[in-house]
């Protein structure tokens, strides 16, 4: 599930004390997880930066790779290999699948299934009718809620296997499938977040499809800025609030991007799995939170929420807050959320 784009706003900038002596660098890549995904990075010098962006570029690949549910990679069990093989074997995985799959088990009892990583039968046909009525909009249909129905009879967690000891995942019903879209790209930018620490990186802005996490300070002290986009973008707004961020992430779910119409209504990509349908009431939902991971899983959770127990869910969660844009252009907020925006 693809999370919109964030806005990255920030100066290239030359700094004068001991530790902004550092140069700021930029990369970008458009191969991996269907996005667009960044780096900024202060370094000492060309050098050093090269081999942060070594790591960055090996690390980014690797996840894609493993979380990758439409194709196969020679030598590589990854997601879409557990679903080849689902009621047939378990298939012996690399740990960071295991860790990915163990935190969206975690995340599903937390949002009371929310965010449903197995929720592949049904958000298949969604793709399936999205792509045709993206391709041939006058045909665009939507999709049948006896066809969803079945599908929703093969989405059930605890079917999903996991076994630590022998590193494998197994899928018990030969129909299911699993996606990882509304968890991967959060995960995966956690996971290289930590890569880039331990190799000595101590100011960082990394962008995963709008998954945004900072690590430390700008080059200067000052917190790296990130700004909110518009999901309407009507008067030339391209963002909404610019925050303020310092070793946190910022996630927006929202329904500007991924979408298709029929008969003038427009059909997002996150899907709900009570109704099996996309919700309306917002048109985006963002979170802030000091881990990237949870920060993705609770932008997919939270948009399927109605308002009041969204918030509450958030309210409840340590060192996180939200910000809505509702359906008709209203801002809500959560208790501590506007601390960080610096407009």
């Amino acid at each position: 599930m693809r999370k919109l784009a964030v806005l990255v706003i920030a100066a290239m900038l030359l700094c004068g004390c001991a530790r902004s002596e550092q140069m700021k660098f930029d990369t970008q890549y458009f191969d991996y997880f269907d996005t667009f995904t960044s780096l900024t990075v202060y370094a000492e010098d060309e050098g050093q930066f090269g081999e942060y962006e070594e790591i960055f570029a090996s690390e980014l690949e690797a996840y894609h790779q493993m979380f990758d549910i439409y194709q196969n990679y020679s030598g590589l069990n990854n997601i879409k290999t557990i679903n080849d093989n689902a009621g047939i074997t378990p298939v012996q995985v690399d740990k960071e699948i295991l860790g990915l799959l163990e935190f969206a088990k975690e995340e599903y009892g937390k949002t009371g299934g929310r965010v449903n990583v197995a929720m592949g039968s049904v958000l298949s046909i969604w793709h399936e009718y999205r792509e045709r009525g993206i391709n041939d909009p006058k045909r665009a249909q939507v999709p049948g809620m006896q066809e969803l129905q079945r599908a929703a009879g093969h989405m059930d967690m605890e079917k999903v296997r996991i076994d630590h000891a022998k590193s494998t995942v197994y899928l018990e019903d030969s129909s299911m499938s699993l996606d990882v879209g509304a968890v991967a790209k959060g995960y995966a930018a956690n996971r290289i977040c930590e890569k880039l620490r331990e190799a000595g990186v101590v100011s960082a802005l990394v962008s995963i499809g709008g998954n945004v996490q900072a690590i430390g300070t700008k080059g200067d002290g000052s917190p790296w800025r990130v700004g909110i986009q518009n999901p309407v973008n009507s008067g030339g707004m391209a963002y909404l609030h610019a925050l303020n961020l310092q070793d946190s992430a910022l996630v927006t779910s929202g329904t500007y991007q991924r979408y298709y119409e029929v008969d003038g209504v427009r059909y997002h990509h996150i899907i709900d799995q009570e109704t099996l349908m996309p919700r309306h009431e917002f048109l985006s939902v963002s979170i802030l939170s000091p881990d990237g991971a949870e920060a993705d899983a609770l932008s997919t959770a939270v948009f399927n929420m109605p308002l009041e127990e969204g918030l509450a869910l958030v309210e409840s969660s340590e060192d996180t807050e939200a910000f809505w844009v509702c359906a008709d252009g209203q801002e809500i907020f959560s208790s501590g959320f506007k601390k960080y925006v610096k407009d």
